[in-house]
């Protein structure tokens, strides 16, 4: 099974399947895609072959997460999918070293393959848990979020090249 494959079956099991509670900043919701983001999807239809091709093109390959050890790929992948691409980019660029301009170009990608994998790890992790924490939707989501993030680094541990 691909890195992609196996983050992808770990970020679905954190995101679940439909749901539409007023609550939510991103509104309908299937498979962690929603409506705010995807406007012309018909959430309520979206197949799970759909959501892995969504996820797929505008999240793992836009942080390039095939060129990251399976760890750092999850960690960066499941903060793009919870909080957004160019947030994500910019944890993992900070986690790295290089400039947080919240695009991958040459000198991003030289900091990744210079770094130690498990340290952009955790850099990148604390940088997400520190933003979460102080979101005002926290008191509503932050159950939710806080077991999310507490199973994340333990998965990618289990994460496979």
């Amino acid at each position: 099974m691909s890195a992609f494959e196996q983050a992808f079956a770990i970020v679905i099991g954190h995101e679940g399947g439909y749901v539409d509670d007023p609550r939510d900043p991103g509104g309908e919701t299937k498979y962690g895609i929603s409506k705010r983001a995807y406007p012309a999807v018909d959430i309520g239809a979206l197949t799970l072959e759909g959501a892995q091709r969504i996820y797929k093109r505008d999240y793992w390959d836009r942080l390039e997460c095939d060129a990251l050890d399976p760890g750092l790929a999850l960690m960066a992948f499941d903060a793009a999918v919870n909080c957004g691409v160019r947030r994500a980019t910019q944890w993992l660029q900070q986690a790295v070293g290089a400039a947080a301009d919240g695009v991958i170009g040459p000198d991003t990608r030289a900091k990744i393959k210079a770094a130690d994998p498990q340290e952009a790890l955790v850099a990148l992790h604390a940088l997400r848990i520190d933003y979460m924490a102080n979101l005002p939707t926290w008191a509503t989501f932050g159950r939710g979020w806080s077991k999310r993030l507490a199973a994340l680094p333990h998965q990618a541990a289990t994460m496979e090249g």
